[in-house]
């Protein structure tokens, strides 16, 4: 019997039922044509500041949907769903796009930055993705995808760490089974250096791309990219964060923090202006308190849970995701913590980055060679490897749960393996060049049409509306007493929220 098997064993049922997952949904709101919306965030949706469940990400235009935390798959999709009934009721005839790599894009100055109001808090929201847009350009910013939180009871920092560490071994698995980005509109790349194939006017794509989005291209940062950082302790992490938090960046010093028109241009001159700009696949995560530092937080009370990162909308479903990848999901995490997971090192890290371009760029290429421990293998042969080890966990989860829905889950991705053209990047390209003359963002915009005209005639219940709009209304009010009681400068809140003692020791 393996490791795993033995771990798995000693699980109590009541462990493997008390998973708690959650997700947050980006989509970007576009106009009929296709264009990107430049209105405001609808003020019937609440304020983007406090609302607990609508919100936007780095764009006024781009939304980002978030669930409560649930016990089961289906209850967390039936309020995703709901919340995207409630959206599509409030945005008249506008639309959300339905894929990661955005629609077409207008000039990089164009692409409206999310605005939060005058309080401190809702100033350095809208300062911070200033800096996002000086540091690497809106359009990238504008970039969609699904982030699912995951917890088990009883587990450890250690244990956390052990997750995360084995998840980015074998992330490459995600792009592959998952990735629904292989092309894109060329107007996200205008003005830049690229390696893509042009596929039609308008079209860019690489013929065994899986993820685009996470590809040099996609959600990426060259800067980032001198930061190692390991994840075998809690204190080795906050370490490695806390240099990028406080050590100053010599190009990022050259923007400034106040440019000439007396206007902020980003919150500091750091590598990182704040945790949340760490462009991770993973990260180890727990709720924060009012004002506190998320680095603090896990210093002060460790890890609650974690965020998955790497996932594309899923094209083909109106609300982004469908029950069985969350199912995959759950298998795949629970075999990251249960598998051995020996520390990591710089040369694995170094190597984990390439293993991830290799498969977001070229994951359905029947040559594609991924390496470990100075060896290279094959992503399928790889893959139906670490689908099988997981074969005890779906097994488990069945018997606990009642019926195969995990079994069928697993036994999807060992097809996948088996034939590229079973997975999301192959059909996206193969819908393209059937029914939209090889054009991504005619494709995109019939998706994105046809899950409006889905949702839209499934409006949200009596009950469900009453309740957001309740919500909306107690958000704005929120936003209005946080900005009643503001009496200290900005600038002092500034350089107080940032200093180096907020980060804990």
């Amino acid at each position: 019997m393996s490791n795993l098997e033995q771990r798995l064993r000693a699980l109590p049922a009541e462990t493997l039922k008390g998973i708690r997952r959650g997700i947050e949904k980006e989509s970007l709101r576009v106009r009929a044509d296709g264009k990107l919306s430049t209105l405001p965030h609808p003020a019937a949706l609440g304020s983007a500041l406090t609302h607990p469940h609508i919100t936007t990400d780095f764009s006024e235009s781009q939304l980002e949907l978030i669930t409560g935390v649930h016990a089961g798959v289906e209850a967390c999709l039936e309020e995703l769903t709901q919340i995207h009934q409630v959206v599509f009721r409030h945005v008249g005839d506008e639309m959300l796009w339905g894929s990661s790599m955005p629609c077409g894009l207008p000039a990089d100055d164009a692409i409206p930055i999310g605005r939060y109001g005058s309080s401190n808090v809702g100033r350095a929201k809208t300062v911070y993705r200033t800096g996002l847009s000086y540091r690497y350009g809106r359009r990238m910013q504008t970039i969609s995808g699904i982030h699912y939180n995951f917890s088990l009871p009883g587990v450890s920092n250690d244990g956390y760490f052990s997750l995360i560490r084995n998840f980015r071994r074998h992330s490459w698995l995600l792009l592959y089974l998952f990735g629904a980005s292989p092309a894109v509109c060329s107007s996200f790349v205008a003005g830049r250096r690229h390696d893509l194939q042009a596929l039609k006017g308008g079209t860019l794509y690489r013929p065994g791309a899986t993820s685009l989005r996470m590809g040099p291209l996609g959600y990426q940062s060259d800067a980032q990219a001198s930061l190692a950082v390991s994840y075998n302790s809690l204190e080795g992490y906050g370490a490695s964060l806390q240099d990028a938090l406080t050590r100053p960046y010599p190009p990022y010093e050259k923007i400034g923090i106040i440019g000439p028109d007396s206007e902020y241009r980003q919150l500091a001159v750091t590598l990182l202006q704040i945790e949340n700009e760490f462009y991770g696949t993973i990260r180890p995560k727990r709720v924060i308190r009012q004002g506190e530092r998320p680095l603090h937080a896990l210093r002060e009370r460790g890890i609650e849970y974690v965020e998955v990162r790497l996932m594309d909308l899923d094209p083909f479903c109106p609300i982004g995701i469908r029950a069985a990848t969350i199912r995959f999901l759950d298998v795949y995490l629970l075999y990251c913590l249960l598998s051995d997971s020996p520390p990591d090192t710089p040369e694995e890290i170094a190597g984990l980055a390439r293993n991830q371009h290799r498969a977001a760029a070229r994951g359905r290429d029947p040559g594609l060679r991924l390496e470990r421990h100075g060896k290279e293998f094959a992503l399928p042969e790889w893959g139906a490897r670490v689908v099988a080890e997981c074969g005890p966990i779906a097994a488990a989860l069945d018997a606990v749960h009642g019926g195969n829905a995990y079994g069928e889950a697993l036994a999807s991705a060992a097809a996948a393996l088996g034939d590229p053209a079973l997975v999301p990047s192959a059909r996206v390209l193969e819908a393209m060049a059937r029914k939209f003359d090889n054009s991504y963002v005619r494709f995109a915009l019939a998706q994105s049409q046809q899950h409006h005209d889905t949702l839209q005639s499934h409006p949200p219940s009596a009950e469900v509306e009453q309740r957001f709009a309740r919500m909306a209304e107690e958000s704005h009010a929120e936003q209005k007493k946080i900005e009643a009681a503001d009496t200290m400068p900005f600038e002092l809140y500034r350089q107080q929220y940032l200093s180096r003692e907020r980060l804990g020791v």
